[in-house]
């Protein structure tokens, strides 16, 4: 299992969201390159970035400190995030030596749009499912559709997703723990990597991932946790290293 640190980009600083709102932020660093640098010093092996202004634009805000990040690191794998709904803009990202691409409302509105781009970037599409009560909510969290996660997580089975960056709203950035149950079951029903999101707040909740850790958890997704202290990069890592041993 992987501890994958989370740079969310608001207006060019580092900040984290309460249940993903954009009026209730707090501010993390003024310099996001800065930030990374923190987090790969203390051992982390990717970074997830999310680019929170292009998840409301739906196209690009803050992509060219994602590129600055992608290259201080062009070693380190990066998964971005956020206003994601062209072929051109995952090319230009791609370009720029990100790793994967996470796709997320587009994946809901039009499924096949993933189908295509599995095509056209093997091994470089992930597909985010941010789900509140099970159901899949879109266009930055700000509308929650019909669609089940686990509906919609199967329905990609077999396009060659890389993987699914799976959030439970209600938990993102509250510190009250990962949801383990349905990030468990969402691996097993779709048969597909799942990186779990939302609610990482300290090793308990590392211990409890990694119990189900054989069920297709690839890893965690953490951020207020780091930010705030309540979890160690070095030592979380050390932690998930130990369960392949």
């Amino acid at each position: 299992m992987l501890i994958i640190p989370a740079i969310d980009l608001k207006d060019g600083k580092c900040v984290r969201l309460r249940q993903g709102r954009m009026d209730d932020s707090t501010v993390f660093g003024g310099d996001p390159v800065d930030m990374a640098t923190r987090w790969v010093e203390a051992g982390a092996r990717r970074l997830h970035l999310v680019d929170l202004n292009g998840a409301f634009a739906g196209e690009p805000v803050n992509g060219e400190i994602v590129k600055a990040i992608a290259c201080k690191y062009p070693d380190l794998p990066i998964q971005i995030g956020g206003g994601i709904r062209s072929a051109e803009i995952i090319e230009t990202y791609l370009q720029a030596g990100v790793q994967w691409v996470i796709i997320g409302t587009k994946a809901v509105k039009e499924p096949e749009f993933v189908t295509a781009m599995c095509k056209r970037f093997p091994g470089h599409i992930i597909v985010g499912l941010d789900a509140k009560d099970g159901h899949v909510a879109t266009d930055g969290w700000a509308e929650v559709s019909e669609v089940m996660a686990t509906d919609l997580a199967q329905r990609f089975a077999n396009d060659g997703v890389d993987s699914i960056v799976y959030t439970d709203i209600a938990r993102d950035g509250m510190m009250q723990g990962v949801n383990v149950e349905a990030t468990a079951a969402l691996a097993k029903a779709c048969g597909i990597p799942v990186i779990a999101s939302g609610g990482v707040t300290n090793m308990d909740d590392l211990k409890r991932l990694g119990a189900v850790a054989d069920q297709g958890i690839l890893g965690a997704i953490t951020g207020r946790a780091i930010y705030e202290g309540t979890l160690d990069v070095a030592e979380a890592q050390a932690y998930c290293d130990s369960l392949n041993a």
